[in-house]
């Protein structure tokens, strides 16, 4: 059975850093697209960054250009989102998903309505 799971949400202070990591079940990375997503209260799902297994294609978000870096461990089946420098703005819950076949062989989007198989999410908050 194809499953995503989130873990390493937590609290930080403004300026801090977490590593979110996003385990693969049921399926072998490979050639997959992984997208990583956050929503705040109230507001919409945001595509945070992604990544092609394959190549290490990767796209973020302008609003975490810079700060975030996201990874792919193939050993663990993992991909992983490193976020530094973080802002209460970054807060809320951080979900990841696999792509949508055909979507984009070497590259991926940031488009919620590509993907599928939504993990549970992991809550992030940020602040003093």
């Amino acid at each position: 059975q194809l499953q995503l799971v989130e873990s390493g949400g937590g609290l930080v202070q403004p300026g801090g850093s977490l590593r979110l990591s996003c385990a693969a079940s049921g399926f072998s990375l490979g050639s997959s697209a992984i997208g990583w997503f956050r929503q705040a209260p109230g507001k919409a799902r945001e595509g945070v960054s992604c990544i092609r297994a394959s190549n290490g294609y990767t796209d973020y978000a302008d609003s975490v250009k810079d700060r975030f870096t996201i990874s792919v461990d193939s050993a663990k089946n993992t991909v992983d989102l490193h976020m530094n420098n973080l802002k209460p703005e970054d807060t809320g819950v951080y979900y990841c998903a696999l792509l949508r076949l055909p979507t984009l062989r070497n590259a991926c989007v940031r488009d919620p309505d590509y993907f599928h198989s939504w993990g549970q999410g992991t809550q992030v908050t940020v602040s003093s």
